[in-house]
């Protein structure tokens, strides 16, 4: 092993994992998104066959159910690919990086 005033380990020391506030809470979000989703699922489907036998009031309550297990289902894939980026999963896309600053002054004030 080479010695000297500059010879040094050449591992870093470990990075600390933490988990990450955000991700564990889109994580708790998409959680409770599935549940809500099953819940209205099973709730449609009820109302549904309830709606058949002839309460005609269940029609009304099968189409908040539908609608709500579809919104459930669509804010719990926002959430899926907020915690992407937010793991380090998916690169933003191109147009989200802003543009380095410029130099003012032009190119002979930057010399």
């Amino acid at each position: 092993m080479a010695q000297g005033k500059r010879a040094g380990s050449r591992r870093s020391a470990p990075a600390s994992r933490t988990p990450d506030k955000a991700a564990l809470g889109y994580a708790g979000g998409i959680t409770l998104c599935v549940i809500a989703w099953g819940y209205l699922v099973y709730a449609a489907i009820e109302f549904g066959s309830s709606a058949r036998s002839g309460n005609t009031g269940a029609w009304a309550l099968l189409a908040l159910a539908g609608a709500g297990a579809a919104t459930c289902l669509f804010v719990g894939l926002m959430l899926v690919a907020r915690l992407g980026a937010a793991l380090g999963l998916t690169r933003p896309s191109e147009g989200d990086e802003p543009a380095p600053p410029r130099p003012t002054g032009g190119r002979r004030a930057a010399r």
